[in-house]
């Protein structure tokens, strides 16, 4: 079969296009070392001889012309020649050709080795002709030196060890190479990108387990709740690049929390300019105890894979790198996305143009956007109050089929809402009927609450929050004698509005995590403000008080915790209400930041007569009659005992009752509050009350 019929059935067979190329110059190469083989009469198994050093020593520019003579006068090799131009014109067609060239911007003598290298690996057999041309049996590889043969190369072109091809690990220099610009080195193509050419499907061993590929069918549809900045980072990349060469890549740096969307606002932005994204985990691509050599090694292959596809780089926890592997990264890619939760340190560059767009919370009205995009079922609390993320709502909308409570209780476990050493959740089982308290303190809980129901409606649909730059939250302090209703009216507030009530002792934990309290503290903080619930400081004098005179470090240490406490307070997104027994020691600088201040009063007569009445049952569960003769009038005017003591007090002469067998009476009550008022330290009037007692 001659050339033309054997390359007619390659084409039949849809042999790879840069094969045909290949093998028909190798054969036509081959063609004319046999004719200048065959002219050498003096052949005999001679290692070299006389007419193989004539050859060596031939003027190249004259073996340039006879190869050219030869080329044109014999007819299989006119062929040849007709055919490789057809090869040719095939191959400049081929997109994937013409992509590998485009974006990693080789040369022709680039393109041209790597074709060469790519036909060995694609056909092994072709590593012999390799060596019979090279004329070494042991040079069964490609080389600048035969590649250029093939492909005419002037004597002063080379590819360089440190170009593109090698720089992205296109075709390597094995690694025990003496001189890698040498003409008869060896190159290997990357098998890798082989097969891409080739058109299969694979994926790069290396990046398997940390890179995921997005084409833009894969977002249609999406909700983008960051219409503004999606729109102002395209404007930004707009103005930086152009169709025109030696545009300046670009860098956007995403800042916000895991889940807060920074993918899908991303990939939004890509699909609006046609192209797909390549998502790498940074922590698992990148890890921090990896060598230099090896870092540039992976950042050159995750952003050779993404070239490939014409996609843009996507960067997850980039705040896990350093400054040193962000240089290696620099103009990996045309387009880069860092998505991070804390902005990356500041880089000058003359090469790379960068910006950083932040992320903000959803608003009420995003959340219940987002979650009509992912479920037709109402909206769950949950999710219309907390501060979801978007990640967050669609994996509670899963769950929106089996009900209110089940999205609750998925909202809590992702957002890690659970009772630990730093924090208590309270029941709260009492409502407004509950509680006794003045008509104007009252109206001040009742006030709080409302500033709480509404704060969205204020804020966000009212447009207020321009007012509120700080945080959109509610800090109230709660002050008074211990006993007088404090912590009840913080549970009453959260039962109203329906939500949790989480009590930190600030005391115990400063105490029991001194040198981390910062960093704890913070974790309480964002947990409470984000799942909507109500924090409660108990006894916050121990740590919002006035602030110590500096002795030694640890006084200096308690100040710089006490003022990050006052710089979070008043950046809390949440509701927070503080306890104290001690208002006048309370630091002035943080009593400014508080929207309440609800002084809590012992209780006076009227309301101590309520209070027995509420907590002494005229019956029991079944009926059972549990009171004698009781004076009640007596009991308010004469005990002067804040709520908690007269619940101590009633619940202990319950018990002294029934070991007797008897019902309560007023010897009871007088007994019982006798001992309640000792263990605070009130004197016993015993005339008077010994009358009652008998």
């Amino acid at each position: 079969m001659n050339a033309a019929a054997q390359y007619e059935e390659r084409l039949r067979l849809k042999e790879p296009f840069f094969l045909q190329c290949i093998r028909l110059r190798l054969r036509r190469r081959v063609l004319w070392q046999q004719a200048l083989w065959s002219t050498d009469a003096n052949a005999r198994g001679l290692a070299v001889t006389p007419g193989e050093v004539d050859r060596i020593l031939a003027d190249p520019a004259e073996m340039e012309a006879a190869e050219a003579v030869f080329y044109e006068s014999n007819s299989e090799t006119q062929e040849l020649g007709r055919l490789i131009r057809l090869a040719d014109v095939e191959a400049e067609a081929n997109q994937r050709w013409c992509t590998l060239q485009r974006v990693f911007h080789l040369t022709r003598e680039e393109s041209e080795l790597f074709a060469l290298a790519a036909a060995v690996v694609t056909d092994p057999p072709l590593a012999r002709v390799c060596g019979y041309l090279h004329d070494d049996a042991s040079a069964c590889y490609a080389t600048p030196f035969l590649a250029g043969k093939l492909f005419g190369w002037s004597a002063e072109n080379r590819v360089s060890p440190e170009g593109m091809l090698a720089h992205w690990q296109l075709a390597r220099v094995p690694e025990n190479a003496a001189f890698p610009s040498a003409p008869n080195t060896p190159w290997v193509a990357d098998s890798t990108i082989v097969s891409w050419l080739l058109g299969e499907p694979v994926t790069d061993p290396m990046l398997e387990s940390a890179a995921e590929f997005l084409c833009a069918a894969d977002v249609a549809g999406r909700e983008c709740l960051n219409p503004e900045t999606a729109h102002a980072i395209q404007k930004f990349i707009a103005a930086v690049q152009s169709d025109s060469p030696g545009t300046a890549p670009v860098e956007i740096e995403l800042v916000g929390p895991d889940g807060a969307g920074k993918r899908t606002l991303a990939t939004q932005v890509c699909a609006a300019r046609g192209a797909g994204m390549m998502i790498v985990d940074a922590r698992n691509l990148l890890p921090k105890e990896l060598p230099p050599t090896q870092t540039l090694q992976r950042i050159s292959c995750v952003a050779r894979a993404a070239r490939l596809e014409q996609a843009a780089l996507y960067w997850n926890h980039a705040d896990a790198l350093d400054a040193q592997t962000r240089r290696l990264m620099e103009g990996s890619c045309p387009l880069t996305f860092l998505a991070a939760e804390i902005p990356g340190p500041a880089m000058a560059s003359t090469s790379v143009a960068r910006q950083t767009f932040s992320l903000g919370p959803l608003t009420q009205g995003q959340r219940a956007q987002l979650w009509r995009h992912f479920t037709q079922e109402p909206i769950a609390q949950s999710v219309s109050e907390w501060n979801l993320r978007p990640a967050e709502i669609r994996a509670a909308s899963l769950v929106a089929s089996a009900g209110p409570e089940a999205v609750q209780s998925a909202c809590r476990r992702m957002l890690n809402h659970e009772p630990g050493e730093l924090f208590t959740t309270l029941k709260c089982p009492y409502t407004w009927d509950d509680i006794v308290l003045t008509e104007d303190i009252r109206k001040q809980l009742e006030e709080l609450r409302a500033h709480a129901e509404l704060r969205c409606a204020v804020l966000e649909e009212w447009g207020f929050e321009r007012l509120c730059p700080m945080g959109h939250g509610i800090g109230a302090l709660f002050a008074g004698p211990s006993g007088t209703g404090k912590t009840m009216a913080a549970q009453v507030i959260a039962r109203s509005l329906d939500r949790q009530l989480c009590r930190v002792d600030l005391a115990e934990v400063v105490n029991k995590y001194i040198g981390e309290t910062e960093k704890r503290l913070k974790r309480v903080f964002e947990a409470c403000e984000r799942s909507a619930v109500v924090l409660f400081f108990d006894e916050a004098d121990a740590l919002f008080g006035q602030r110590t005179q500096v002795k030694d470090a640890h006084d200096r240490y308690a100040n710089i915790q006490i003022d990050y406490l006052l710089q979070r307070m008043e950046q809390f997104d949440g509701i927070a209400i503080l306890a104290t027994n001690r208002k006048s020691d309370m630091d002035s600088a943080f009593m400014r930041r508080l929207r309440f201040i609800i002084d809590f009063q012992p209780p006076g007569p009227e309301q101590r007569l309520t209070l027995w009445q509420m907590a002494l049952a005229q019956r029991s569960p079944g009926g059972e009659e549990l009171l004698d003769t009781i004076d009640w009038n007596w009991l308010a005017d004469n005990l002067i005992m804040t709520g908690a003591d007269i619940k101590a007090t009633v619940l202990a002469a319950a018990f002294l009752a029934r070991s007797q067998g008897t019902r309560i009476c007023m010897s009871h009550l007088l007994h019982a509050a006798r001992r309640e008022m000792a263990k605070n330290g009130t004197a016993w009037r015993a005339g008077e009350w010994g009358a009652r007692v008998s």
